[in-house]
């Protein structure tokens, strides 16, 4: 094991970790190769060199294209039968439907394809399955009605990999299914035309980082080329113009941000910031946003909005909001989400100081439980996952938010941690017959749950996390790419460094360290983020903002060391204000120097 070398020997910061450096030497060799050899700034040069880019590939990995990333769809298992049938139901003009997940990457999927056969002129209708009453996934029921309105082919997206009995009840019926999914699998699969989800056991094309949404403009790339190859006459649509739903599904969904994620991202953003997308530019103008669409208002401003109508209100909202070329209807369909979002937000802020009032209560005993359960009959199912969301970054590891319903019946969500596998140890919850169903991927998860297993299924977490989850807590530390001044946090650096971006999940946000500066002042703004005025050796301010600290160890750390030299970790930022913008530090970590 390499030993750790600490930034700035900081061995425990306030929120109670070690800063160690991220590049280890042979890194910092590979810093210095991508600084010389191509000009890039020290820091970015750190940034490319820590995430694993080689000297020969800085360039091309910071401008990642669609050409040269795209991976051949007949890599991914049975893709030649579902691009054959879609395209078989384009040429014979079927009536198809689209049954989507009322998440984001749902949503994005479904308009991805319901855009794809309305360019066409392929009758489809989406169908978005209700939260509370019907649950996740394709239902026999619901399959049956869709066949019952005339439906030929039916593709699920975001689903259907998990739902043999549903699949089996609209091939029944009399129509054929093509699944284009990216969830882990927990049994036998459908028998469909075609099941494409590069996380099957039997794919072996690489790609299971893909969202839906992904897996869907793979699937329409190979059947544009298949519409070609048979000499269909229609003229192909424009797929780099749709791209700005793969990066909304591709930020949101929260998928690692390699490969071909980064150049659905990039491009995307690009696509994204012409406002093509009526639905798109009505719910960014409603969420008052005045500056240039980056990941941030993918993540925490238009995602939240999208996802409200398929936590508290109609789920199918979000699909038609984004498969609309009707800037009337986009506008009214993006107020309603505003709307739902704010009281969305309600109900979370009082849900929330329930459920970490839970969490707390076990945190004192001890190191507390490996995995966090908290559960409640008055909490909506809608806003489980935000919860369980909150509750783990709180808690710093995994944690499962739970609503009970009248008749004893849990609908739950977990979030993970780096380094533990949360959706394997939901399927084996499974097979144990202590959850009812669930599934997910390795950093979140749903479950159904009865109530009187609920202190069984506690115990079997604990069992199988404990030991993994103890580990990952020690070796915790703050990986550190860099040292910066407030002199030197300038406009320049906000734009080289969002070149070697965007950051997110798998591809994490440079962290850097403004060493020695004193704390001139601390506030509280908002509900609960605090203001924080830096200033350098040098003279320097700079002003940062710590977001969520004001009730933890961070904020009461920041509040009691005003005056203070301190070590600063964070990350750069622009921030805007009247048109007008800035660079600000976003506070993730301090320590005494």
């Amino acid at each position: 094991m390499t030993e750790r070398r600490y930034f700035l020997d900081v061995r425990k910061s306030a929120r109670g970790l070690a800063w160690t450096h991220r590049l280890d030497q042979r890194q910092e060799n590979v810093a210095l190769a991508i600084r010389q050899s191509h000009g890039v700034p020290d820091i970015v040069a750190r940034v490319l060199a820590g995430r694993g880019v080689a000297q020969d590939d800085a360039m091309r990995f910071l401008d990642p294209t669609i050409r040269d990333l795209l991976p051949d769809p007949l890599s991914l298992t049975d893709m030649d039968k579902a691009a054959a049938r879609i395209a078989e139901a384009v040429m014979r003009g079927e009536k198809a439907a689209i049954f989507g997940d009322y998440d984001v990457d749902g949503a994005s999927s479904a308009a991805l394809m319901k855009r794809f056969f309305d360019h066409y002129g392929v009758e489809a209708e989406i169908y978005i399955p209700d939260r509370i009453f019907e649950g996740y996934g394709p239902n026999p029921d619901a399959m049956r009605d869709l066949v019952s309105r005339g439906a030929q082919l039916i593709v699920t997206v975001d689903c259907g990999t998990n739902s043999a009995a549903s699949v089996d009840a609209a091939n029944e019926a009399g129509a054929q299914v093509v699944v284009l999914d990216h969830h882990q699998v927990g049994g036998a699969l459908p028998a469909a035309v075609a099941v494409v989800n590069p996380n099957r056991e039997d794919d072996l094309s690489g790609q299971g980082h893909l969202c839906a949404a992904g897996v869907v403009f793979v699937t329409l790339v190979r059947t544009v080329s298949l519409l070609r190859e048979r000499g269909y006459a229609g003229k192909a649509p424009d797929l780099l113009g749709w791209l700005d739903l793969v990066a909304l599904a591709t930020v949101c969904d929260v998928v690692p941000l390699v490969g071909v994620n980064r150049a659905f991202v990039v491009k995307g953003l690009v696509a994204m910031r012409r406002l093509g997308n009526a639905g798109l530019a009505a719910l960014a103008r409603v969420s008052r946003i005045g500056e240039p669409l980056n990941p941030y208002h993918l993540s925490f401003i238009l995602g939240p909005r999208i996802n409200a109508g398929g936590r508290i209100g109609d789920a199918a909202l979000g699909s038609r909001l984004l498969a609309t070329d009707d800037p009337v209807e986009a506008r009214t369909i993006a107020e309603r989400l505003d709307t739902l979002n704010q009281e969305r937000q309600a109900i979370e802020q009082v849900m929330l100081e329930e459920a970490r009032a839970e969490a707390d209560a076990e945190l004192v005993v001890g190191d507390g439980p490996a995995i966090i359960v908290t559960a409640r009959e008055s909490w909506h199912p809608g806003v489980v996952g935000l919860l369980a969301a909150r509750l783990k970054e709180h808690a710093r590891r995994p944690a499962f938010a739970i609503a009970f319903n009248a008749n004893g019946v849990g609908s739950g969500s977990g979030r993970s941690i780096a380094g533990f596998d949360l959706g394997r140890m939901v399927r084996e919850g499974v097979e144990r017959g202590l959850l009812v169903k669930g599934g997910g991927h390795a950093m979140a998860a749903g479950i159904t749950v009865e109530k009187p297993k609920l202190g069984e299924l506690r115990a079997f977490f604990e069992e199988w996390a404990q030991d993994e989850i103890s580990r990952l807590r020690h070796e915790e530390t703050l990986e550190i790419d860099a040292a910066l001044s407030a002199d030197g946090a300038t406009f320049d650096l906000l734009d080289a460094l969002e070149s070697a971006g965007p950051f997110g999940a798998g591809h994490a946000q440079p962290l850097l360290v403004l060493p020695r500066h004193t704390l001139a002042d601390a506030r509280q703004v908002g509900v609960n983020h605090i203001r924080v005025d830096l200033r350098s050796q040098t003279g320097s301010r700079l002003q940062a903002m710590a977001f969520r600290a004001a009730d933890t160890d961070l904020g009461n750390f920041l509040f009691a060391s005003r005056g203070r030299t301190v070590h600063v970790a964070g990350s750069v930022s622009s921030n805007w204000w009247n048109g007008t913008r800035s660079v600000q530090f976003r506070v993730v970590d301090a320590a005494l120097a």
